[in-house]
C-alpha cells in the first residue's frame, strides 16, 4: 500500500460534474491510512505540473480523477521525472471516453476505482508512446494518437458542449465526414518498411479503443513492447460513413482501404498540415503547419494500478 498519495482532480470532467463525484469519494479517501492530499486543476496542462511536482516531493502514488485528458496530463507530468522517482499512476475514470481506464480494466464506479487504486494490489508496468515533432516538441501518449480524421473529430468534440460520452464523439464523426474529408499524401516509415499513401486517417494504438466506443485496434495491448498503426486510405464520404459501424464493432480490418501493422518506431512526412490528438488532447489544430513527426515506444516505462 502506498504511503503518500496525491489525488489530482479535473473539476471540469464529466461536463463539470466531477466536483460532486469527488465529494462522494471523500469517505473512501478518509479511510486511507497514509498521507493523502487533493489538488484541483485550474487551467489546461495544470495536471502536468501538479503530477511532476508530486513526484519531485516524494509521493509514491498519483491518482488522476477525470477523463482521458486528465490521465494524459498526469502521465506526461510523471514521465518528466527519472524512472526511479516516478510514482505509480492510479485512475478514477470520471470523463467522457475513459478509454485508457477501459484498457486497464478499471471499473467505471468511481468509489470502487479509488478504493482499488489506494490498495495498489495490482500494479502493472505499461508501455508509453513518445512523439517528437519537427520542432523538437515532445509529447507522451498512453492509449491512442490520431492524425487527420480522428484528430479533427477530437477538435470538434470540444465544440459540442451539450452532448457527452459516445454520442458526442459520434456527432463529431458525422460532422467531420461532411466538412473535413481531405486526404494527405504521407511518406510513412517504420523500422521495417517505407511507403507513400493518400491517407484520410492514421491512428497509433497502444490500447484497443478510443472515442468511448470505437474499437480501432481490438488486439492492442499496452504491455507487449510494440504498438499497432491503422491507416484509412483515400475513400469516398459514403464509404467513410459505411466504416463508422465497422470501427465501433472492430470489424473494419476486412476493408481493402484499411491498412494495419505493428511498429516500434514510426515517422511521417505529409504534404498537408498534420492535425494531431494524443489521448484525446489536441496537440495541433487548425492553423498549424506541422508536417513531420517521429514516434517511438518506451517499453514498461510507467507503473499503473490495473483493474
Amino acid at each position: 500500500m502506498p504511503r503518500k498519495v496525491k489525488l489530482i482532480l479535473n473539476p471540469m470532467a464529466d461536463m463539470g460534474r466531477a466536483w460532486k463525484t469527488a465529494n462522494d469519494l471523500r469517505p473512501v479517501a478518509q479511510e486511507f491510512k497514509g498521507e493523502l492530499t487533493w489538488s484541483g486543476t485550474v487551467y489546461p496542462t495544470h495536471a502536468i505540473e501538479l503530477a511532476r511536482q508530486a513526484a519531485e516531493e516524494g509521493y509514491d502514488m498519483v491518482v488522476a480523477l477525470g477523463g482521458d485528458g486528465t490521465v494524459h496530463e498526469v502521465m506526461n507530468g510523471l514521465m518528466q521525472v527519472p524512472e526511479e522517482k516516478r510514482p505509480v499512476l492510479g485512475i478514477v475514470p470520471i470523463g467522457s471516453g475513459n478509454d485508457f481506464a477501459y484498457a486497464m480494466g478499471i471499473t467505471q464506479k468511481s468509489s470502487h476505482a479509488l478504493a482499488h487504486a489506494l490498495k495498489a494490489e495490482n500494479i502493472h508496468a505499461i508501455d508509453i508512446g513518445l512523439m517528437t515533432d519537427e520542432h523538437g516538441r515532445r509529447e507522451y501518449f498512453d492509449n491512442t494518437l490520431g492524425i487527420g480524421f480522428d484528430a479533427v473529430v477530437t477538435i470538434r468534440t470540444h465544440k459540442l458542449p451539450i452532448v457527452k460520452g459516445f454520442l458526442m464523439y459520434l456527432t463529431a464523426v458525422i460532422q467531420t465526414i461532411i466538412l473535413n474529408h481531405n486526404p494527405a499524401k504521407m511518406q510513412i516509415a517504420t523500422e521495417t518498411e517505407k511507403w507513400e499513401e493518400d491517407v484520410i486517417m492514421l491512428t497509433l494504438c497502444n490500447g484497443p479503443r478510443e472515442g468511448g466506443g470505437f474499437m480501432l485496434s481490438p488486439d492492442s495491448k499496452n504491455d507487449d513492447g510494440i504498438m499497432e498503426f491503422l491507416t484509412v486510405n483515400k475513400v469516398s464520404r459514403p464509404t467513410m460513413f459505411r466504416l463508422v459501424p465497422e470501427f465501433m464493432n472492430g470489424t473494419h480490418m476486412r476493408f481493402k482501404q484499411i491498412r494495419m501493422g505493428k511498429f516500434k518506431t514510426f515517422s511521417i512526412t505529409s504534404d498537408l498540415p498534420l492535425y494531431i490528438h494524443a489521448d484525446g488532447e489536441v496537440f495541433t489544430s487548425f492553423g498549424s503547419n506541422l508536417r513531420s513527426v517521429n514516434f517511438q515506444i518506451l517499453p514498461q516505462a510507467l507503473r499503473v494500478v490495473k483493474g
